[in-house]
């Protein structure tokens, strides 16, 4: 390991010199551990060097699980974007320079473990600043060591058994000493917690934090801690982390053996305890399923309020009441709105309108349920056979679809989180489009067939699959009388964790541990009754195929899985999900297909078309650990495949 195998004075001429520009330095500009603590100033300045290394997940560039998986795709080669995470979509992962490279630092990932120590040394330091009130140095203690247990969950979500760097070697450090092992999954989850309880008992960590982007909402609270840790017990039941059978022979080079060898149901009996602290914290601290307040500004229905309701869970700039942890240092600026957007407005140009490169997949258009709240191949009153077929909206669709306008049945009678999360040609786009919010007026809809306003005008700028991502775009994100945006968006923090994550967590927990029961479904059909649809039960036993289906706890697994999907789709999660369940290698080796985006009539359009044959192999599961460190650290042992 490059960063871990130097000896301390290198690290902290290495850490000081990445970070100078939150940092003062002495007349003869050497840095030291003494002057970055001698002040309050400066020692604060050294707390948000910490922050710094937050993974950017506001950005699809920079968020492992935006481009990953299959939920959107580009055109090959891509134009506008990294390929560094979309690579690994390809398929094209590599042990000589891996993609998203967060173990040293490259190729779109953070240097965690320089994180991690910039951590170590801030926690032996910060008692030295004496302008400090002995609560401040506590409450940056605290969300320091949060900041340090999360960064080891996210090395090890993607590599596995990790080396834990509970402190920082000494100068003196024998070369033995610095070749550091790897330390078995299990010691690192109970560790990641320690440092999360520790945090959340230190009583000076504020249970929430008030005010704006500029002031310190952002700041870690006791709510985010509990959070977390339910997220990272969730992950460490989960299959790949727990009885995994692939890794039985998966030992560093002591014989210890890294991942344990059976299953252990304890696991989500701690994790279901976890989900409902976290949850039961959460709510006391005023926590809730976030509704639609812009009504005021809107004239609006119960059909269009309800997707907005659903696009303003996520896209709230300030206080927003569902999301418990806002990253305010990572946005869903221009770049994540402008590239969701496709062109509505004539007059609008690439050159500062919208993009529309982000392209969910005909696999996420079909994800989504049916108005039922049942998947479109389960609902026996859903023409499934027929979804390709052409229809014309009627009065009742039209403010779903453009009034007397043929596109696939497909888009039809879906549930509401559809028509808030995609965009699709023909489809209705409402919200503060050249301030047209009034549904009295003619409501702006997405033409996407070859040579019209919305389809691929050059080499780059278009969705490859036909569709676009509608949930990240803010609804007051507006077009100006020439349809461009670059001046007109609003921005929000990025939702690292929201309460319906938290809610769908529990009920996977509970199920597990007993199957199913009224409380699993409970926390679940919170979740569903926001996005306008049936409970579980009613919409299995009233309109399915296999009423009842819900009652095996196989089957109640697979409707939570499913949820998951379709509510935090586009946010990263789902390539986390399918790993931890060890369901990717299922769902991420099948064809990944779009509309035919060159084709002018609503016949020739609306065919599906071969974008890509994904390949997910087993080894897959784990980021490969640079050759180079393999190299420099004799004690490591690579992941399994690699």
């Amino acid at each position: 390991m490059k960063k871990i195998n130097i000896i301390l004075l290198i690290t902290v001429i290495g850490t000081f010199l990445s970070c100078k520009k939150f940092l003062d330095v002495v007349p003869d500009n050497v840095a030291t551990i003494d002057y970055a603590f001698n002040l309050r100033s400066s020692a604060e300045k050294y707390l948000f060097t910490c922050y710094s290394y937050m993974p950017a997940n506001g950005h699809f560039n920079t968020n492992p699980g935006f481009s990953s998986a299959d939920e959107i795709w580009y055109p090959n080669p891509p134009v506008d974007v990294s390929t560094n995470f979309f690579s690994i979509a390809q398929g094209l992962q590599n042990v000589a320079n891996p993609f998203g490279n967060f173990w040293s630092g490259s190729r779109g990932g953070k240097a965690l473990f320089r994180g991690i120590r910039d951590c170590n040394i801030f926690l032996e330091n910060i008692h030295k600043v004496e302008e400090m009130e002995i609560w401040e140095k506590e409450r940056w203690s605290a969300e320091v060591k949060f900041l340090k247990a999360y960064y080891h969950f996210y090395l090890l979500r993607m590599y596995g058994p990790i080396p834990l760097v509970k402190e920082n070697l000494p100068i003196a450090a024998s070369p033995a000493t610095v070749q550091v092992h790897r330390e078995p999954v299990d010691s690192c989850v109970n560790y990641i917690v320690q440092l999360l309880d520790e945090a959340f008992d230190n009583p000076n960590l504020p249970e929430n934090v008030t005010g704006t982007e500029s002031s310190e909402l952002g700041r870690i609270t006791k709510g985010i801690v509990k959070a977390l840790k339910a997220k990272v017990l969730v992950t460490a039941a989960s299959p790949l982390f727990n009885g995994n059978s692939e890794y039985i022979d998966f030992k560093d080079k002591q014989g210890v053996q890294l991942f344990s060898n059976a299953y252990d149901p304890k696991k989500w009996e701690r994790a279901a305890q976890a989900c409902k602290e976290a949850i039961d914290y959460c709510h006391s601290q005023g926590a809730k399923l976030s509704t639609f307040q812009g009504a005021a500004t809107y004239v609006t229905n119960d059909t269009i309020r309800k997707q907005l309701e659903i696009r303003t869970a996520i896209t709230i700039r300030d206080a927003n009441p569902e999301v418990i942890w806002a990253n305010t240092s990572s946005r869903a600026d221009v770049n994540m709105q402008r590239w969701s957007i496709p062109i509505i407005a004539t007059g609008a140009t690439s050159g500062s309108g919208p993009k529309g490169i982000l392209a969910p997949t005909l696999k996420m258009a079909e994800m989504f349920y049916t108005e039922h709240g049942l998947p479109i191949n389960s609902d026996r009153t859903w023409d499934y056979a027929g979804r390709y077929e052409l229809k014309t909206a009627q009065e009742k669709d039209r403010f779903y679809v453009k009034l007397d306008s043929n596109t696939v049945k497909l888009h039809f009678d879906r549930e509401p989180r559809f028509y808030a999360s995609i965009g699709f040609d023909r489809g209705i786009w409402f919200g503060n489009w050249i301030n047209n919010n009034d549904i009295t007026k003619p409501l702006n809809f997405v033409q996407a067939r070859a040579s019209e306003i919305s389809a691929r005008q050059g080499i780059s700028n278009y969705s490859i699959t036909g569709y676009w991502i509608k949930k990240l775009v803010n609804i007051e994100t507006f077009g100006a009388a020439d349809g461009n945006v670059v001046n007109n968006t609003v921005t929000y923090p990025w939702p690292e964790i929201r309460l319906s994550d938290l809610y769908l967590m529990y009920a996977e927990a509970l199920n597990e541990v007993s199957g199913y029961s009224t409380d699993a479904t409970h926390y679940l059909n919170l979740v569903r009754a926001r996005a306008g649809i049936p409970s579980v039960e009613e919409a299995w036993d009233r309109f399915s195929t296999q009423p009842g289906y819900y009652n095996d706890k196989g089957n109640l697994r697979k409707i939570i899985h499913h949820e998951r999907a379709i509510e935090l789709a586009f946010e990263g999660q789902r390539f986390w999900d399918l790993r931890r369940w060890k369901e990717a290698h299922k769902d991420l080796n099948q064809p990944v297909k779009g509309w035919d985006i060159t084709q002018k009539s609503a016949n020739s359009f609306y065919r599906s078309v071969l974008l890509y044959n994904q390949y997910f192999t087993m080894k897959e599961y784990l980021w490969p650990i640079e050759l180079g460190e393999m190299q420099i650290n004799k004690n490591l042992v690579q992941n399994p495949g690699w």
